[in-house]
Order: C-alpha cells, then sequence, then structure tokens
C-alpha cells in the first residue's frame, strides 16, 4: 500500500558523512558548511566491524562503539551543529550505544553544547543464540552448523527506531546493528510521516540511504573512469536533496573535488546488490529494477523510480565467533628476476615456518597462500608475463594456534640476509617489528523472525520506550520478467574491451561478490547482453570463483548485475587473497571482448 503522492511538498537535504570506521574527517568537515544542511548520517558498521568491537571490549568493558565519532569528529563540528540546527544519526554505537551515548554527554560538558542524545537498542542477540542453536539454525550462506562459542551476535534493525528518536526531539541519534540505509530512511519517514505501509516511499528513502552510505563512492570515489575524477584531494562527500516520495537529487557541496554523474551514482546504486529486484531491507522489500538516473547539471543527478513491497517476517542476523588466527607477510625483492626470487622467498619462507611449527608439535598451518604483488596472479591464465625488477613477496597463513603464527612471523624478518640478493623487510626491520599475528573472527548468518526478538527500545533523557516493529509476511514471487527484444549481435564485425562500453563496480557480501556492468549509452546494453552472459562470466573468472553465477537485469539502468557464489576464498578474514572483498573483480571483467559492428560509434 502506498500513500505518498501528497507528502511531497518540502526538501530534506541529508549529508553522507561517513562510510566506514576510519573515515576521513573531510567529509564532516564540508558537510556540516553546507548552506541548508538539515541532517548528516554516518555509517560505521562494515560486516567484521562488530567482531573488532568485541575484541576490544573483552579488555575493556565500557569500549565496543566507534570512538573516533566521539573524540574526532563530533570534537569537531558539534558547536557548529548546534549553532545550526543540523541534527545527526550514526550507528557509532556498535555493541555499547549506551557507553557511546554517556561518551557525547562528557564531550559536551567539556564543549559547553547542549543537544539532545538519543539511545537505540534492541539489535543484540546474543542471549537469543542458545535456543537458536538448539532448534538447528544453520548458517544460510553455508549450511554449516552455529558454533559453540559466540562473541558477538547482532539483527540488523531497520529505521522505524530512529523515526522515533527523531519525533521525540533527539538532535543525535545513536544506534548499534542496523542496515546501513536505515540511518537515511529513518530521517526521512520521520520528515514525511512515511508509515510502514507506504512501501514505495520506503524503498525510495532506502535507495537514498544507500548511495549516502558508502560516502564518496556515490561522488566519484574508485569510479571506473578515475582519470576524469577532479581533486581527489578535496573530494565531496554525497547530498541528497529529497523531494518527498517521487525523486531526489545527489549532488555535493559546492567547491570540492569528485564527479557526480550517471555513471558514478549508478555505479553506487548497485554496489553490494545481489537481486535488483528483490533487494530485502528489515522495513520493506525494494525493486531498483525501474530507477533511472539522470543528469540535471554539473555534479547534479535526480533519481526516480524506486518501488517496494512489504518486507519479510524476518531479521538478518549476523554473529562473529573467533576461528583462530591469521598472519600475512609481505616482503619486497627488488632486481634481476624480481618475481622468481619473490616467489622462492615466500616458499622459503612457509617452509621454513612449517617444519618449526611441527617439530614443535603445533601442527601444520591450516590454509596458507604464497603470491607475487606485481606478478598478475589475481589473473589466473590471463596473468601477462613481465619482466619486473620490483616486486612483493606475499606469503599468508592461517592456524588454530596463535604460538604457531608467531613462529611464523619471527622467521618473516629473516629473508632479508638468508634468501634472495635484493630482498628487504623495509621499516618492519627498522623499527624491529614483525608482522602482526591477528585473531580470525567469521562470520554466523542466519535468519530470525522479528518476533523472537523483544521491540527495539529508544532512551533519551531517561525516558525509555518501545517501538513496536510490523511482523512482516513472506514475500510474494518474483514477478516473472518482461519479455526483452532480442539482443544484438555484431557479426563480422570488431571486438572492443568492455570498458569502452561500460561502467563497473564490484563488491562484497561474505563468500559472495556482484559485479555491476552499466551501459555508457543504452544503444551498448544488446551488445553486452549478447556477449556476457552468465556462462561467460563464469568461464572468465574461473580461476576465482568456485559457485554458480545469477545475471540480472536493470533495464532502467541500462545494466547487468552478476552475482557469484564462492567467489572470495571465503571473504573478509577468512580470505587469504590480496583482494579479499573482491574490489578488482570489475576491473578484471572491463577488459572482456565484446563483438560490435564496425560503424558502433565509440
Amino acid at each position: 500500500m502506498n500513500r505518498t503522492a501528497s507528502k511531497t511538498a518540502k526538501t530534506v537535504t541529508i549529508g553522507g558523512a561517513c562510510a566506514f570506521v576510519g573515515d576521513s574527517i573531510l567529509g564532516p568537515r564540508q558537510l556540516v558548511a553546507v548552506p541548508g544542511m538539515q541532517y548528516l548520517v554516518f555509517d560505521y558498521l562494515a560486516e567484521m566491524t562488530l567482531s573488532s568491537f568485541a575484541h576490544t571490549r573483552q579488555g575493556d568493558p565500557a569500549a565496543g562503539w566507534a570512538s573516533e565519532f566521539v573524540e574526532l569528529t563530533l570534537r569537531e563540528i558539534l558547536p557548529a551543529c548546534q549553532q545550526r540546527g543540523i541534527r545527526l544519526v550514526a550507528n557509532a554505537g556498535g555493541l555499547n550505544p549506551a557507553g557511546c551515548v554517556q561518551a557525547i554527554g562528557r564531550l559536551q560538558r567539556e564543549l559547553g553544547t547542549q543537544l539532545t542524545v538519543a539511545c537505540v537498542e534492541g539489535d543484540d542477540c546474543l542471549d537469543l543464540m542458545p535456543s537458536l542453536r538448539a532448534a538447528g539454525v544453520v548458517d544460510f550462506y553455508t549450511g554449516e552448523a552455529m558454533p559453540a562459542e559466540l562473541v558477538s551476535a547482532n539483527a540488523y534493525l531497520g529505521a522505524l527506531p530512529i523515526a522515533r528518536a527523531l519525533a521525540m526531539g533527539a538532535d543525535i541519534v545513536v544506534t548499534g546493528r542496523i542496515v546501513d540505509s536505515a540511518t537515511t530512511l529513518g530521517v526521512l519517514m520521520h520528515e514525511y510521516g512515511w508509515t510502514p505501509d507506504d512501501h514505495d516511499a520506503l524503498a525510495m528513502g532506502s535507495l537514498a540511504g544507500h548511495i549516502l552510505e558508502c560516502g564518496p563512492q556515490a561522488t566519484g570515489g574508485i569510479h571506473t573512469d578515475w582519470h576524469t575524477v577532479p581533486d581527489w584531494e578535496n573530494i565531496g562527500y554525497p547530498v541528497i536533496e529529497c523531494h518527498g516520495a517521487e525523486h531526489f537529487v545527489v549532488s555535493k557541496p559546492a567547491g570540492t573535488g569528485g564527479l557526480v554523474t550517471r555513471g558514478t551514482v549508478s555505479e553506487q546504486i548497485l554496489y553490494e546488490v545481489g537481486d535488483p529486484a528483490r533487494y530485502r531491507l528489515p522495513d520493506v522489500c525494494c525493486d531498483f529494477t525501474g530507477v533511472t538516473v539522470t543528469e540535471a547539471g554539473p555534479d547534479r543527478v535526480v533519481v526516480r523510480g524506486a518501488r517496494g513491497q512489504a518486507p519479510g517476517p524476518h531479521y538478518k542476523l549476523s554473529a562473529a565467533y573467533l576461528d583462530g588466527y591469521r598472519c600475512v607477510a609481505q616482503l619486497p625483492v627488488f632486481g634481476i628476476d624480481a618475481v622468481r626470487k619473490a616467489r622462492r622467498t615466500g616458499e622459503a619462507l612457509l617452509g621454513r615456518a612449517r617444519a618449526m611449527a611441527l617439530a614443535r608439535g603445533l601442527g601444520d598451518f591450516e590454509k596458507v597462500a604464497v603470491g607475487v604483488v606485481g606478478a598478475e596472479d589475481g589473473y589466473g591464465p590471463r596473468a601477462r608475463a613481465f619482466d619486473l625488477r620490483e616486486a612483493i613477496a606475499r606469503v599468508a597463513a592461517t592456524h588454530p594456534r596463535r604460538e604457531a603464527l608467531e613462529l611464523f612471523s619471527r622467521e618473516a624478518r629473516v629473508p632479508g640476509v638468508s634468501f634472495a640478493p635484493g630482498t628487504t623487510t623495509g621499516s618492519a626491520l627498522m623499527f624491529n617489528s614483525r608482522p602482526v599475528v591477528e585473531p580470525r573472527y567469521r562470520l554466523f548468518t542466519c535468519l530470525v523472525d522479528k518476533a523472537r526478538l523483544a521491540p527495539p527500545r529508544v532512551t533519551l533523557d531517561g525516558q525509555c520506550v518501545s517501538v513496536p516493529i510490523p511482523a512482516g509476511a513472506p514475500l510474494a514471487e518474483a514477478p516473472a520478467a518482461a519479455p526483452r527484444a532480442a539482443t544484438a549481435t555484431a557479426t563480422g564485425g570488431r571486438r572492443v574491451p568492455l570498458v569502452r562500453l561500460a561502467w563497473g563496480r564490484s563488491g562484497d557480501k561474505g563468500n559472495t561478490s556482484n559485479i555491476a556492468v552499466i551501459a555508457r549509452r543504452p544503444a551498448f546494453l544488446p551488445f553486452i547482453e549478447a556477449a556476457l552472459s552468465a556462462e561467460a562470466v563464469k568461464a572468465y573468472l574461473a580461476h576465482l570463483v568456485e559457485g554458480a553465477v545469477v545475471r540480472h537485469a536493470v533495464p532502467g539502468l541500462h545494466a547487468l548485475n552478476f552475482v557469484l557464489d564462492g567467489a572470495l576464498d571465503g571473504g573478509g578474514p577468512s580470505s587469504l587473497r590480496p583482494d579479499p572483498m573482491g574490489k578488482g573483480m570489475a576491473q578484471q571483467l572491463l577488459e572482456f571482448d565484446i563483438p560490435v559492428p564496425d560503424d558502433l560509434d565509440l
């Protein structure tokens, strides 16, 4: 049900100020100075962030939240936000939203500001996990049983508690685990009075949040045409001017670097999306296949056309557990035969450490990888041979016991005097340091009925209220794809690399990667479709992809979205690849040759 046509009178301006823990202070600095800015939203929680917070919290029970939000960002912008009436929504609370709120209180007393701060809780599911384990719940990606010991377990909450906190008068809303786009959707639900059954509006608000959540990735960051993007040093963070449920405009602060075009925004729309017709969120199931992106002037694009249906009855739940340890050593090698020397260096280092671990009764390494950065190992059969005189030996290993990897780490300092000429351990040798042995946290992901969780709670000025969440319903069957015209063929023509015809971007979800391919012009799409089948992509990336490849059409964006299962060597910290998040997969696919007619204007 959608009742949105009459709710479009005002404009709401929101800035995407942060994309991850460790993002630049540049975004908040820029956005707080934008005339008419009303809200800043911050995304601190990548897939594995909560596991790092859990590790930190073991040594300090008061930790577990994004301290940089308070000590770096708010310390700098809080007075300006109070003066200009800018409100903030951040998932900086991590595993300890209340602790983050307390720290903001201490900072406000120091700065003399008086903004009201709300805390959203209810995502912590650790106490629920034993009953789910007893019920036989398994990981929905791998089918594996739930591990015996978990360090964190959190449901991905939606936007309703954020909207409630704003309605209660909060100037700053701090949450724990939520879906990334919920910071923006919560703002828009509050401002426009959208209800849980305004599905098309919720889909548009979620799309706005999806564009903002990765900061400058929508304004030229990691864009295919990187050479056209000016002034990376001062790249602008994204601004959205929302005009109700009908459309919104994406821009960036005046005078900043970067670029806002159909290409930059379209790449971000499909970033880390699976089936664009069924992008499932706790508040709405989105259909992005009819979304259009239209350039409306320099660094301004208009986005329309997201559609929604009722959400499903489940939350996504992500739990983290310790699964041994990992260590990665990198050794620069210079001079004649640098690649051969680097590869032999890696093999020798691993062989020596393995022998020492076995001699001590620690057992063999669980998983190892020896590669050479610079030798195009990630390109598999399409690697090109170069007579490199500079290369980096990269050796990675995992083991259930820290002691075995401490041996490996110690031995990683010695190749500079023991192995190939031209080998150096660089700054590690200078400071007598070693490669870090780090805990390897992995994710267990499942679905949990919304009804199994207590309603989220909003606490503001000592008042705590529960926010009822609609139960959701089983999703309707996906609509049948509309008949498409026959794809074009180019007989007797020429072949050009895909990058001449399309932009591309790839991203990760666990061990799955997606590659979005967006035609530079609508006329190019039929030739891309004809050549770039799911089978062709699977064959082209067979050295990386173990699972199935599925192709989804996105006609509104003149795009195809490929979902590649088993593509990342386990993904995240489970992967020993130099590119564990699949960022380079689109770059590889953009070299795929596409047949086109001789007379096609490129």
